[in-house]
C-alpha cells in the first residue's frame, strides 16, 4: 500500500509523490514459517549427521559418534559401499544388494497392482453370486499382517523350492486387500454409460479392461505403485527368512549385517553402512517425487 501526495515541479504543475506505507507484521505467518523451518531441520539434520559420519574412520565414529568434523574417508567408504563385500562369498556388494532391493520393490508393487486390478474388475463387473462377500473376505485379510502368517508362508515357499529366489521373495506378498479396495472404489465410479458404449462397440471383457479401464486408472495405478514400492523396498523380516545366500541379500539386510555389533575384535563398518543407508533412501524419494502429482490425483479424484 502507498500514499500519494503532490508537489510543485519546475513547470509549476503538481507532480505526484509516492510515499511508501509501512507493511504490517503478521505474527501468525512468522509462527507458521518458524514451525515449518523447525520441522524441515528435524528431517534434514539426521541425514546431515549420517553424511558426516561417512567422511571419517570407523574408529572415530565408535569413539566420538556424530561430530562437526569433516574427514577425508568419503571416497574410500563409497568404494567399499558399492563394490566391497562383507560376507564370505564376496557377492553381497552394495550394487548387488541395491539390485535385489530394486527387483523386490518393483516386482512387489507391480504384482500387487496386477492382482488387485483383476480382483476388483471381477468383483465389480462380473455377476458373481457372492461378489460382495468375496470382497469383504479379501478386505478382512488386513487383520492378518505378514508377521502373523509368516511361518506358514515360509513353509509353503520352502516346500515349493523357492528359497533364495526372486519368486519366493515376491510371490507370497503380492496379494493386497488395500489395493483391491482402492481399485474397486475407482471402478464403481466409472460411468455406466461408458460400459454400455463399450458393449455396443463389441468390446469384450478383456478388451474393455485393457483398452478402457487400464488407461482410466493411470493415476490410481501411480498412487498404488508409490505405496507398494516403498512398502516392498523397506521389507526386512521376509527377505531375512527367505534368503540365506549372500548374493540374494537386500540393502536393508546387508546394512544390518555390516553395522552389527563387534565380533572377533572387528569394528563395525559404520562408514560403509551409512553410505548404504543413504543409497537406500534415494529410490523411494525419487519415486515419490516423480509420481507426486499422479499420487495426489489418484487418491483425491472422484470425477471420471
Amino acid at each position: 500500500m502507498t500514499d500519494t501526495s503532490h508537489s510543485i515541479g519546475a513547470s509549476g504543475t503538481e507532480a505526484p509523490v509516492i510515499v511508501p506505507k509501512k507493511r504490517r507484521v503478521h505474527f501468525s505467518a512468522i509462527i507458521d514459517h518458524g514451525i515449518l523451518i523447525i520441522g524441515a531441520l528435524m528431517m534434514v539434520l539426521p541425514l546431515v549427521m549420517v553424511l558426516q559420519m561417512t567422511t571419517v574412520t570407523d574408529v572415530e565414529i565408535l569413539k566420538h559418534g556424530p561430530s562437526l568434523t569433516i574427514g577425508d574417508e568419503f571416497y574410500s567408504n563409497l568404494t567399499k559401499a558399492l563394490f566391497g563385500a562383507s560376507g564370505f562369498s564376496g557377492e553381497n556388494t552394495g550394487l548387488s544388494m541395491f539390485k535385489n532391493s530394486l527387483i523386490l520393490g518393483v516386482g512387489f508393487a507391480m504384482g500387487k497392482i496386477v492382482i488387485s486390478m483383476m480382483a476388483a474388475y471381477a468383483i465389480v463387473y462380473f455377476r458373481l453370486r457372492f461378489a460382495t462377500f468375496a470382497f469383504w473376505l479379501i478386505f478382512t485379510t488386513l487383520l492378518l499382517p505378514l508377521e502373523v502368517r509368516i511361518l506358514p508362508s515360509y513353509e509353503i515357499v520352502q516346500k515349493m523350492g523357492l528359497l533364495n529366489s526372486y519368486t519366493g521373495l515376491i510371490l507370497p506378498l503380492i496379494a493386497s486387500a488395500t489395493a483391491t479396495f482402492f481399485f474397486r472404489q475407482f471402478f464403481l465410479s466409472v460411468p455406466e454409460e461408458l460400459v454400455e458404449a463399450a458393449r455396443i462397440d463389441g468390446a469384450g471383457p478383456l478388451k474393455f479392461f485393457i483398452d478402457i479401464l487400464v488407461p482410466l486408472s493411470r493415476t490410481m495405478i501411480a498412487a498404488i505403485f508409490i505405496i507398494m514400492f516403498v512398502y516392498g523396498w523397506n521389507q526386512y523380516l521376509w527377505p531375512t527368512m527367505i534368503t540365506t545366500d549372500e548374493d540374494m541379500f537386500t540393502l536393508l539386510r546387508g546394512i544390518k549385517q555390516i553395522t552389527a555389533s563387534m565380533y572377533d575384535g572387528q569394528i563395525p563398518e559404520y562408514g560403509r553402512g551409512n553410505l548404504l543407508a543413504i543409497l537406500a533412501i534415494i529410490p523411494p524419494v525419487a519415486v515419490v517425487i516423480f509420481f507426486q502429482s499422479w499420487f495426489v490425483k489418484g487418491l483425491t479424484e472422484s470425477d471420471k
